[in-house]
């Protein structure tokens, strides 16, 4: 056996043990010798159709198997890609940003070469990515090379956001110690010092038996940093009424029967209103405070009435205790609450999913509206199916909808990059593929945000990848037309041949099918089509719908977002 290994092998070969199947990028003259060992270490290259859409592919696929990776170009390389990695950074997605760059000599002397601004700084985008990933290596001595890589993919799996690491065209093949791979990464959470944490689980205990009203609520960051179990323990073994925030959707299981619902401030229902706010203990799981997340901060939370769980800290009332993570603290408060049955009367909190009688056999054909679209669906939708909405219309829809078991809900709220959810459910479905799962990808997009990533359609055509793509074509921007602007033409958008889309890329009849739907009976049609729901190839669906047009709740979204655009102070 080998006695030493290259340094790109090193680096892949660290990648494969952190789970990483396939790694996404676009090749480039800086970065082509390192391509030729990515499948010599068991990965498999994805050759995206930009750097942007390769970074959200890498984010979607992260979000499904733990981590991703996306290997570019210095310069015009890597800004391309920045926009996803920023998306990552603030919604806590583990990816590894892999840059090749030119050779240390290049370096050193200060070459004016392409893709570079021209005045010999090989630092100026590296410094930019600074504030966008949580550890960076300059792979500049191979002396170090082995201990910067270990430190910086173990920053990406304990902090969960992104890193940066770059590889000048001459580090590749520098020989390291092969030996350096038999010791394994440092990948275990941070354990909390024993006596902090019970002292902080007697506190929440002692809280919880003298509320009258207690209530959870969860949030993204219980499924970003891997608690969901832990969660699903304690929820179920309480039987506390739990609710979820918008971006919390698909972290329980709303099947419980102390599933009450998802709060969304003021724009929340009467009845999840009430009881939520009527409680006298929020436990706040996994926060992410953000303006569309807290319905544009309306949300009612008593801060000496709530106990806050994050992944770096614990927050009970004004007091916060730094340093500790919340798993340790969820394991410890799952085994030691008392076991109740649910004591809360249930909330109607399920979507309508019947079909009405008149449906299939209509007279005059009824368009497809959102009021009806997203609740018909809760029945349609299977369980282990990983849903991708787009920002907007697709995302905050989808909040009608009843999950069956096990759906993974992936979308970007808080960064809000349009065209995101191609790139990412080409990213998602590649994760499962890779897991051996025969689990669906779903995805919701509008049409102004499939024209900004389409071409991604293609890497899920050549990966023959399992996608089912409902396009939701009304003509432009809804999201915007309800913010600000709804006739302006700055929110229309060119009409494309959507469904001509696909073989345009590449795709042969048996690697897609097609449909194109505008009623009512039609959308009924397609959805009670076994063939069309238990598929293997990709299904794309042009679901035409009315312009002015939208879920209740995207309504108040843009009225709320029209009001906060307008605030002076």
């Amino acid at each position: 056996m080998a006695t030493t290994i290259t340094l790109a092998d090193f680096l892949f070969a660290r990648l494969y043990q952190l789970g990483l199947r396939s790694l996404h990028g676009v090749p480039g003259d800086y970065n082509l010798v390192a391509l030729d060992y990515v499948e010599k270490s068991g990965l498999k290259w994805v050759g995206n159709c930009n750097e942007l859409n390769a970074g959200y592919a890498a984010d979607g696929y992260a979000r499904v198997n733990g981590i991703g990776a996306i290997f570019t170009v210095i310069g015009v390389g890597e800004l391309s890609a920045i926009n996803a990695c920023a998306g990552s950074y603030a919604e806590n997605i583990p990816v590894v940003y892999l840059v090749g760059s030119p050779s240390r000599a290049a370096h050193q002397n200060k070459a004016i070469l392409h893709h570079t601004l021209g005045d010999g700084d090989f630092d100026a985008f590296a410094d930019m990515f600074k504030r966008v990933t949580v550890a960076q290596a300059k792979l500049m001595d191979i002396n170090t090379a082995a201990q910067e890589i270990d430190r910086v993919l173990e920053a990406c799996w304990r902090l969960r956001r992104p890193v940066y690491i770059r590889l000048p065209t001459d580090m590749v093949t520098q020989k390291l110690d092969a030996t350096l791979l038999d010791t394994p990464l440092g990948l275990e959470p941070l354990s909390n010092k024993v006596e902090a944490e019970s002292a902080i689980v007697d506190k929440i205990l002692d809280l919880l038996h003298e509320a009258k009203n207690p209530v959870f609520l969860v949030d993204a960051n219980a499924s970003r940093f891997r608690v969901l179990d832990e969660v699903d323990v304690l929820v179920r073994k309480s039987g506390l009424p739990t609710f979820i925030a918008p971006m919390g959707k698909s972290t329980i299981n709303e099947s419980l029967e102390n599933f009450s619902g998802m709060y969304f401030g003021a724009f929340t229902d009467t009845k999840t209103r009430e009881a939520f706010e009527s409680s006298d203990l929020v436990l706040y799981i996994g926060p992410i405070k953000s303006d569309v997340n807290t319905a544009w901060f309306t949300t009612k939370l008593r801060q000496e009435k709530t106990v806050e769980f994050h992944s770096d800290r614990i927050e009970i009332g004004f007091a916060k205790y730094e340093g500790i993570q919340m798993k340790g603290v969820l394991q410890k408060l799952g085994a030691r609450i008392e076991r109740s049955p649910p004591h809360s009367p249930k909330l109607d909190v399920s979507s309508t999913s019947e079909v009405p009688a008149a449906v299939l056999g209509e007279q005059v054909p009824e368009p497809i509206l959102h009021k009806h679209l997203w609740k018909r669906l809760s029945s349609w939708l299977q369980p282990n199916d990983v849903i991708i909405t787009e920002n907007g219309t697709a995302n905050i829809g989808i909040w009608d909808s009843k999950f069956p078991p096990s759906v993974q809900a992936i979308n970007q709220t808080l960064w809000g990059s349009i065209g995101y959810s191609v790139g990412a459910a080409q990213g998602a479905a590649l994760a499962l593929k890779d897991a051996g799962s025969e689990s669906r990808t779903v995805l919701f997009v509008g049409d102004g945000s499939f024209q900004l990533t389409a071409q991604e359609v293609s890497t899920m055509i050549r990966l023959k990848l399992r996608v089912i793509i409902f396009l939701i074509e009304n003509e432009g921007y809804t999201i915007e037309r309800f913010i600000h602007g709804m006739e302006a033409e700055y929110n229309d958008i060119a009409g494309w041949k959507y469904t001509d889309i696909p073989r345009v890329l590449g795709a042969s009849e048996s690697d897609v099918g097609i449909h194109d739907i505008e009623t009512k009976a039609e959308l009924e049609t397609l959805l009670l089509d076994r063939n069309f729901a238990e598929a293997r190839n990709i299904q794309f669906v042009e679901m035409h719908m009315p312009k002015d047009d939208a879920p209740e709740m995207l309504k108040a979204v843009g009225e709320g977002a029209a009001k906060s655009n307008s605030r002076d102070k």
